[in-house]
């Protein structure tokens, strides 16, 4: 990989948004999935190139593919933020994050740190993979905060559920989604993306906002507490949840099972 200083800078240009973080430069191409990256990977930026990745996966559906050809990593820190970040939108719906490095020779990463992470040695290996990715099986909705949201996402899990053969699913999402978007409105006030996606046997819904205000959960609410209980339903109905925080916001995320509803 190539040794490319840049100084501290932002800038917008067209379709692409630069941000340059210490010597590393992201450049987010809006027309398609790839990130590149660009000069010196070390701990002092990795932070800020995890923020931009996430929020890139946050706002487009699909595999997102980091061109790491003129990109140097010279620490640990720099090296483990691509696994870092493929682990954390593992449970997204229809995410995930894919390398193009020409140091390789094929789909795989010799580098053990970045082992967890798919590699290509060209552009065009990484593009034909995303190209390869079911796009077709995801379901996106931009809602305001408002009274109703929550009646359209339950209606975009409806469809969903029965476009992909789900139909024991159907009620618990509805209520994981109800749950997740009642929570924007009342917590966040911003508006959200609504996303769902099959993936095998399982369902996967996110709901991303603008607000850095993290959901807790502290287990079961006293009877006698009024409200406080949405988290805990998502928590009853799904396999797994959680909440990951991007630049200008969060994603909270849940995956169902069907054999969770057997009986």
């Amino acid at each position: 990989m190539a040794d490319v200083e840049r100084p501290n800078a932002l800038a917008v240009t067209g379709a692409h948004n630069q941000a340059i973080m210490s010597s590393c430069l992201v450049e987010i191409d809006e027309s398609s999935a790839v990130v590149r990256l660009t000069g010196v990977l070390e701990a002092a930026s990795a932070e800020a190139v995890r923020g931009a990745l996430l929020a890139r996966l946050a706002d487009r559906p699909g595999p997102v593919v980091a061109d790491v050809t003129g990109l140097r990593v010279v620490d640990p820190a720099g090296r483990g933020v691509f696994a870092e970040v493929r682990r954390e939108v593992a449970d997204w719906p229809a995410a995930d994050l894919l390398l193009c490095d020409p140091a390789i020779d094929g789909p795989a990463q010799p580098d053990a740190a970045l082992a967890a992470v798919p590699a290509w040695p060209t552009l065009d290996g990484a593009l034909a993979a995303v190209a390869g990715a079911p796009l077709a099986a995801v379901l996106t909705a931009e809602l305001a905060p408002a009274v109703g949201a929550a009646r359209q996402a339950r209606e975009l899990v409806t469809t969903g559920c029965e476009r992909w053969g789900m139909p024991t699913l159907t009620d618990p999402a509805c209520i994981a989604i109800t749950e997740m978007v009642n929570n924007v409105v009342a917590h966040a006030r911003t508006p959200m993306t609504v996303r769902l996606a099959p993936r095998e046997t399982t369902l996967h819904l996110a709901v991303r906002d603008h607000s850095p205000h993290q959901p807790t959960f502290a287990g079961m609410s006293p009877p006698d507490r009024a409200g406080g209980r949405g988290l805990l339903l998502i928590d009853t109905v799904t396999r797994r949840w959680g909440s990951t925080a991007v630049p200008d916001g969060k994603v909270v995320w849940c995956v169902l099972h069907p054999d969770d509803e057997a009986g």
